[in-house]
């Protein structure tokens, strides 16, 4: 029988909805606990997990000895401060990204791990997606030279869903450069070494209702001299999913009629944190059913990786391969459950003790690079990192 991994879950609100059907259907997790404030949404853990334990915080989820790790979705302002308790309560950590909002803070999370001796995994990530890994490994084969140039293009309509007060605070960990570039940063890292050198950015915020960046455009360079473009816009307008052959971040056919969605829906709320509420887990959300095997990969826009013998395009079947002579696309196999690489990456750290690639230090220095986004924005300059490590192997 598979070994399966005891999982609490403390946060049951957008980014555990988004997770649920990975979840609750692969095959070396069991979701056992969870931890919430909202009496209805312990109430609906309960019934869609038969035999769990609902706890109000994270002191009694991490006395709940059931649990042997715990997926960390709430709001990124709090990140460390449960990562740091799950740790001391001897619990392996899953957190969402960003990993937190200020580098001493990822400091005091992996000290607090290595401490413990637990796994830290950063995730979930666009840089865990299949195509991406299937780039990777294409890349480190060698037989397509080494990795010049990366241009990566997310055009979404984040900015334009509901969203609570803090999201719109940069402070806080708000805006487009903690929550999605965070991914972007994390894709780019990956296919490029992992090694950034500089980060030079400009951020936009035109929407005077969404006092956040809403938009970034970076040039980043690293330590071997490749360089890398990122741009990201949330405003809702452009689509990347058009380049994307109108699939959807998570995987999901879309439909290009429905253009502005989004935007007109938000026009119409008149409660916007009551809107973000009902996107949470709870008692609106769609009864739990097997998740349907994925027919495409999730995605984060357009990104093409130029090496020095082929040129590298991510697709939502794959790697689209574009050497001297020919072109292919090099099919990336699906996971069993949406996300699933996700949970494959923590359930190897925790159960079989193979390194995760977004440990601890990967997810410190991404957020560095997040950070040197908003720092050259601010300053005009340049912004040098210092805390970048390389992609492991």
């Amino acid at each position: 029988m598979t070994r399966r991994l005891r999982l609490g879950v403390v946060g049951l609100s957008r980014a555990f909805t988004l997770m649920l059907p990975t979840l609750a259907g692969h095959a070396r997790v069991q979701l056992v606990a969870c931890a919430e404030p909202r009496p209805e949404a312990r109430a609906r853990f309960l019934q869609d997990f038969p035999g769990s334990r609902a706890h109000a915080d994270m002191a009694a989820l991490c006395r709940d000895e059931a649990v042997e790790a715990i997926y960390v979705a709430t709001p990124h302002q709090f990140h460390a401060a449960d990562v740091i308790a799950a740790c001391a309560a001897g619990r392996h950590c899953l957190v969402e990204k960003p990993m937190a909002v200020t580098l001493a803070e990822c400091a005091a999370m992996i000290e607090a791990a290595d401490r413990a001796g637990v796994q830290l995994v950063i995730g979930h990530s666009h840089g865990q997606d299949g195509p991406v890994l299937a780039a990777r490994r294409l890349i480190a084969g060698g037989a397509q030279g080494r990795v010049r140039l990366i241009t990566a293009l997310t055009y979404t309509d984040f900015l334009c869903r509901p969203r609570r007060p803090e999201e719109l605070d940069t402070a806080r960990g708000g805006g487009v450069v903690f929550s999605q570039g965070a991914h972007q940063l994390d894709v780019v890292r990956l296919l490029g070494g992992g090694l950034l050198r500089s980060v030079r950015a400009q951020c936009f915020g035109w929407d005077p209702a969404r006092p956040t960046e809403g938009a970034y455009t970076a040039f980043l360079q690293f330590e071997d001299g490749a360089a890398a473009t990122l741009t990201y816009s949330g405003h809702g307008r452009y689509d990347t999913d058009e380049l994307m052959g109108w699939v959807g971040e998570l995987g999901q056919p879309r439909d290009p009629a429905a253009y502005g969605t989004a935007r007109r829906a938000l026009a119409a709320i008149t409660d916007e944190e009551a809107a973000k509420a009902r996107r949470a887990y709870g008692p609106e959300t769609p009864p739990l059913a097997a998740p349907a095997p994925p027919a495409f990969h999730n995605q984060f826009g357009f990104l093409l990786a130029s090496c020095e013998r082929a040129d590298l395009r991510l697709t939502a079947e794959g790697v689209m391969v574009h050497a001297d002579d020919r072109r292919w696309l090099e099919r990336a196999p699906l996971p069993a459950v949406p996300r699933g690489e996700v949970l494959d990456a923590f359930c190897a750290a925790v159960l079989d003790g193979v390194a995760p690639v977004q440990s601890g230090a990967w997810g410190m220095a991404t957020l560095e690079a997040c950070l040197a986004i908003l720092d050259s924005a601010r300053t005009g300059r340049d912004v040098t990192l210092r805390h970048q490590v390389a992609v492991p192997g």
